[in-house]
């Protein structure tokens, strides 16, 4: 930027407030030359035919970039759930292209449109579906929600339903959304994924394996719970909870034992086995799994709760007693 001119430097300053195209630099005063040394040392970002600020996040950049290409468009689907902070998750055996840039505009006489960088979705947009953040405008966590699940399989949907619900809209407001959306494609698989969701999920692992058990035949469990040892309440909480068969389920990504050194990851094996037994000392059975139980073995799963299952029914003693977790508790 200090070779440039004054001049040319305020004009270029106050243009990169949005995306500029290449024509755009030279008019304000940019040789072609500026332009490439200006990429060289990372002061200039360029997707999708547009150029920002070099020092601009870079998802953000990439999602303004393609907006500003593809004029009336507001970002959507994964891209406006990266941005936001909203759940996903698909399976990697799938090709859903959540790396791409997803955008939804009016329809008009051109149809949607999916590239190797860019999926563009032709709907109707209205003011309630839409929202501004960090100055792009976005599809609401609402209508996002909402959008994905009419794209995602069922299992997948309920991810992001399950932490919509849980951090930023109500119920009624997704259901707002379907009832705009009452003819739309794949809005019956979005209003089963409302319907099942649960705000209680606190990952992935755990929402996509409440769908895995429930399409298995089980019914569906409690979420969040603590239990009562005689004396006080344990401040352990279990993911999943099935009172009638004294049950309980862990959702164990590999993250949960992920540690900086040796000693910091024996420390945290050794508090997992003393929590699975204060568990036993209560008389449930646990069962702990992970995400390749889910996805790649959901039948062995099914059948490893329907043992426990079996073996929880037959205890004989006192049943153990228990609430579900308070906000403050799940936070912990």
């Amino acid at each position: 930027m200090k070779r440039l001119g004054d001049d040319v430097r305020e004009r270029l300053a106050r243009g990169l407030t949005s995306p500029l195209r290449h024509a755009d630099l030279l008019a304000l005063g940019l040789q072609k030359y500026d332009v490439e040394r200006l990429l060289r040392r990372g002061a200039l970002q360029r997707a999708y035919g547009r150029y920002v600020r070099g020092d601009s996040d870079q998802h953000l950049a990439r999602a303004a970039a393609a907006q500003a290409a593809h004029p009336r468009s507001v970002i959507s689907h994964f891209t406006a759930a990266e941005l936001t902070g909203l759940r996903t998750w698909t399976d990697a055996g799938r090709r859903t292209a959540p790396h791409k840039v997803w955008l939804t505009c009016e329809p008009g006489r051109r149809r949607n449109l999916k590239r190797t960088d860019v999926v563009l979705r032709r709907a109707g947009l209205s003011a309630t579906d839409l929202r501004l953040h960090r100055g792009l405008w976005l599809t609401s966590d609402a209508r996002t929600t909402i959008d994905l699940a009419r794209e995602l399989p069922l299992r997948e949907a309920v991810v992001t339903v399950d932490h919509a619900l849980a951090s930023s809209v109500s119920r009624a407001e997704l259901e707002a959304v379907l009832d705009r959306q009452s003819r739309w494609p794949g809005v019956q698989n979005a209003r089963a994924a409302v319907a099942l969701g649960d705000p209680g999920a606190e990952s992935a692992l755990e929402s996509y394996s409440r769908m895995v058990l429930l399409f298995g035949g089980l019914p569906a469990p409690v979420l969040q719970v603590e239990f009562w040892d005689g004396y006080r309440w344990l401040t352990i909480r279990v993911d999943l909870w099935w009172p009638e068969f004294r049950t309980v389920g862990e959702a164990d990504g590999l993250e949960k034992y992920e540690a900086a050194t040796p000693a910091e990851r024996r420390r945290l094996l050794r508090r997992a086995h003393e929590r699975d037994q204060r568990l036993a000392d209560l008389g449930v059975e646990v069962v702990h799994f992970g995400w390749e139980d889910a996805v790649h073995h959901p039948a062995d799963l099914v059948r490893r709760f329907e043992t426990a299952f079996t073996r929880g029914a037959r205890r004989t003693g006192p049943a153990p007693t228990w609430r579900p977790a308070t906000p403050t508790a799940r936070a912990a």
